[in-house]
Formats: structure tokens, sequence, C-alpha cells
């Protein structure tokens, strides 16, 4: 690796990390002047005080700023960009006005045909290009989701976002693959800078902007990265690294089934919900989502490059979902 992409790496990290903590206090104090407040309910949301939304946007103009000084010019980054800005309106609508879920679905949607037109979906060979699109569709959709969905406690959507986009950020590194290594640096600073001011107890919040912002990228940088340069079966390592969220989501309909509740309804059946009922605090929550997360970065490191087979994977797996499902039977 050059010296310039070091620096490139390095500023894309220590711009998007500075323009962030500059602009959150800002952000903070225009959400109070407007009343754009995340107001408790005794229900799900249980904080003490009024918190601010609109943390996503100082996140996304850290993260666009960084990336306009240091990130190479591409033709195909105008629709990434384009992809991204569209879930981050859609989420600041639905803050500020509360859309239904159909129209929030479909603003998603419409960012995710963005994401397919620049190229990013599965470019696997033992899959034809439609069943390609399709499977890259709903896993865009899947991905966004889960992170709105596990943006329901004080620094754990940005806890996920920093851990994965580390763990993408290595193995883009150990496959030379700069241009993608210095945009994740630059996503880490933005996420970084924000979790400053939404660690336990949150200044403020990422609101539905941010989290659909941060999902969009997450469900996209995998399809920078051609797995299958290593490991046959390299296409399911972000599967690994993004296992807790994709979790969450897929406990949540199973719960929200079993009650007879639509799966986008809001209801207290999330993990840190749980833990926390049962005794756990917020700091001790991030701190056993990040030893998880800790894990899945020693498997799917070592399993992109074909150093672990996927018959010691699988196993492994299984033993993370017993860990996973097990902490609902965690009482203090």
């Amino acid at each position: 690796m050059s010296l310039d992409i070091i620096l490139k790496i390095i500023l894309g990290f220590i711009i998007s990390f500075l323009i962030t903590i500059y602009l959150v206090p800002l952000i903070i104090d225009v959400a109070f002047r407007l009343k754009i407040l995340d107001n408790p309910d005794g229900n799900l949301k249980n904080h003490k005080k009024p918190t601010p939304y609109l943390g996503g946007l100082a996140v996304y103009v850290g993260f666009i700023t960084s990336l306009s000084l240091v990130f190479p010019f591409e033709n195909s980054l105008f629709l990434f960009i384009l992809g991204s800005t569209l879930l981050l309106f859609v989420g600041l609508i639905d803050d500020l006005i509360a859309m239904k879920p159909y129209q929030k679905f479909f603003g998603q949607m419409v960012a995710t045909f963005c994401f397919l037109k620049a190229g990013l979906h599965l470019k696997e060979n033992f899959f034809s290009y439609y069943p390609n699109i399709i499977i890259s569709f709903f896993w865009i959709l899947s991905v966004i989701n889960a992170l709105n969905l596990v943006d329901v406690m004080d620094g754990l959507a940005a806890t996920l976002a920093i851990c994965a986009s580390f763990t993408f950020l290595i193995i883009t590194i150990i496959f030379k693959i700069y241009s993608v290594a210095i945009m994740l640096a630059a996503f880490i600073g933005s996420m970084l800078g924000f979790f400053i001011f939404n660690k336990p107890d949150a200044k403020i919040y990422l609101g539905d902007a941010g989290s659909l912002f941060i999902g969009g990228i997450l469900a996209t940088i995998p399809f920078m990265i051609p797995w299958g340069s290593y490991n046959y079966y390299g296409y399911l390592t972000p599967i690994i690294i993004l296992l807790i969220p994709l979790l969450e989501v897929g406990t949540l309909i199973l719960v929200r089934s079993y009650k007879r509740i639509p799966f986008y309804k809001g209801s207290p059946d999330h993990f840190c919900i749980y833990l926390q009922n049962n005794g756990f605090s917020k700091l001790e929550i991030l701190i056993y989502v990040s030893i998880l997360s800790a894990a899945l970065f020693l498997i799917s490191v070592p399993f992109s490059l074909n150093l672990l087979s996927i018959f010691v994977v699988i196993p492994v797996f299984i033993c993370l979902l017993i860990l996973w499902y097990s902490m609902f039977f965690f009482k203090k």
C-alpha cells in the first residue's frame, strides 16, 4: 500500500470525524429550536427526556464532505450517493411527519433501484443475472431495515455500524481495494464522531434518516468487494459480518408474527429492551454486542481469505446463534 493511499485513508477518517463532531452540537441546537425531538412515551421510548433527532444528518454531511475531498472520482459513485441521499431524505421525512409504512418502503425501493443501477449487486457466476439482481434487491432492503430496527437504544446502531465497517475496512485493505477502504474510513470517522454524542445517555439520536442511511451504506459495501477472489463461498462473508442486525430483524419478524403483530409495527421485543428489562445496563449491552462483533471479525476475515473452511465456520456459526438466543434467558 502506497503512502498516498495511507494518507487518504487517514485523512478520510479525520475529516469526517472532525466535521461530524463539529456539526452535532449545532444540529442539537437546531432540533431543540424546531422541536424535532423524540419524546418519551412510557412504552417503547423510555429515555429520560426529549432527545433531538437529526443525528443522521451530521453523519451524512461528514461522510459526503470527506468523500468529496479524498475519494477518487468515479461515475458509478453518483448513483451510490444518490441512493444513499434518497434513504436519508425518506428517513428525514418520516422523522418530521411520520410516513405510513408503505410510503417509507416505497422510498427504500427507489433507493435500492439506484444502487442496483450503479452495479451494486451480486455477481456470482453460479447464479444468472436476474437471480443475482433479485437476491441483491432483497439483501439491500433487509439490511436497510435491520439497521433501522436495531436503532432503539443509545449507541447500539452506531456501535454495530462501526464494528461491521471496521471489518469491511480490514478486508478491503487486504484485498487491495483502496478506493472502498477510503470510503469506509470516512464512514467510520463520521459514525465515531456521532457516537461520542449518542453513547449512553444519548444527547442526540440518528433518527430514521440516519438509520436508513447507514443501513444503505452497509448493504451496498459488500457489492464493492470481489468475495470470490480467495474463497468460492466468500459471498457469505457479509452475512457473518452483519449477523447481529440480521438476527434482530429475523427474530422480530418471528416474534411479531407469533403475536399476530405486523412486523413493521413497533413492539418491545427487541433484544436490547429485553436485556434492559432484565437488569442489564445500556453500557453492558454495548459491550456484549461489541464482543460478539469481535468474534464475527475473527471468523469473517480468515474465512474471506479461505483460511477457514466453510465446514469450520458452520459449527462456529451455530454456536454464535445459540449464544445469541441464550441471552433471552439471561437475568440479573
